[in-house]
């Protein structure tokens, strides 16, 4: 069975050093696609580049979250959204305060504001994921964020990041901090389901999660994701990155700042992309994913 990979850069519209890289490991075609914040500052560059360049698959990142302590943002919608701010106005830190207060009516109209935003700076959406998971509901099992992200998904006609064939085999699931047999039973209630919509999604998430610290260097880092690449299963897999540039945008407003520089040299190192490749592996994009199985 063949391996496919998408490489997704998320958080693109975060940051100019964001933006900046995005659009480079595009144009040299070391990602296959990637997802704009609506709510955060640059997400108007972003979409305009991406009107620009419809050839790139761009999606949106949809984000009820805003994770650091000097550099925030809140909803696009003004109004109606008091359950999804915290006391200073902005989203909720984590997942779990977004789903401990969110209301599900008022997530839903953010979600489809933020698609709208998107497209009113005028990009044309390949498809949708979510900003540190926190509507798929799995920090505290309301389930019921994931069941309405994928009906809005069908309405939409957008594919959805979600591991539809559940963890491959031995693999652990770094990026959920939920039992592994709920995990499992969450995959086996949704199977039916998204395909009974008509979602597409890939078979498998697996995030490049570096347990690393910036002091053990690059090139731990480096030798590490050549290992990753060569340990994917087969079917589609979807990664993701955080790529920046060092504009020193990224490093003041997280201590892992760094990390994303890092992601950002080693997806665009041609000898890495070359290792992609001599690793059998065929790179393609959302759109590619959706004509495959759309």
């Amino acid at each position: 069975m063949e391996r496919y990979l998408i490489i997704n850069a998320d958080d693109y519209g975060s940051f100019l050093g964001a933006n900046l890289a995005t659009q480079e490991l595009f144009e040299k075609g070391c990602i296959t696609s990637s997802t704009v914040m609506a709510p955060c500052p640059w997400a108007k560059h972003a979409c305009q580049w991406a009107a620009r360049h419809p050839e790139y698959a761009i999606g949106v990142h949809l984000t009820t979250t805003s994770e650091w302590d000097g550099y925030r943002w809140g909803p696009v919608l003004a109004a109606g959204t008091n359950s999804l701010r915290d006391e200073e106005g902005y989203f909720w830190q984590t997942s779990e305060r977004f789903e401990e207060h969110a209301d599900l009516d008022e997530a839903v109209a953010e979600v489809r504001a933020q698609l709208a935003r998107a497209k009113q700076f005028g990009l044309v959406p390949s498809h949708w994921d979510n900003h540190m998971g926190s509507l798929y509901g799995i920090a505290t099992g309301r389930m019921e964020f994931l069941q309405t992200i994928f009906e809005l998904s069908a309405e939409v006609g957008l594919p959805f990041r979600f591991p539809l064939a559940g963890l491959p085999a031995g693999e652990a699931a770094p990026s959920f901090s939920i039992p592994p047999q709920l995990l499992g039973q969450i995959f086996t209630q949704m199977q039916s389901f998204i395909k009974n919509l008509g979602v597409v999604c890939p078979d498998y998430l697996i995030p490049s999660d570096y347990p690393g610290t910036q002091e053990e260097g690059y090139g731990a880092f480096r030798d590490f994701m050549y290992t990753f690449i060569e340990g994917l299963p087969a079917g589609v897999t979807e990664t993701f990155l955080h790529p920046s540039i060092d504009t020193g945008e990224a490093k003041a407003a997280s201590p892992k700042g760094f990390f994303r520089v890092w992601e950002y040299t080693i997806f665009s190192d041609p000898a890495f992309q070359k290792h992609i490749a001599q690793c059998g592996i065929q790179k393609i994009s959302y759109r590619d994913l959706k004509k495959m199985r759309g």
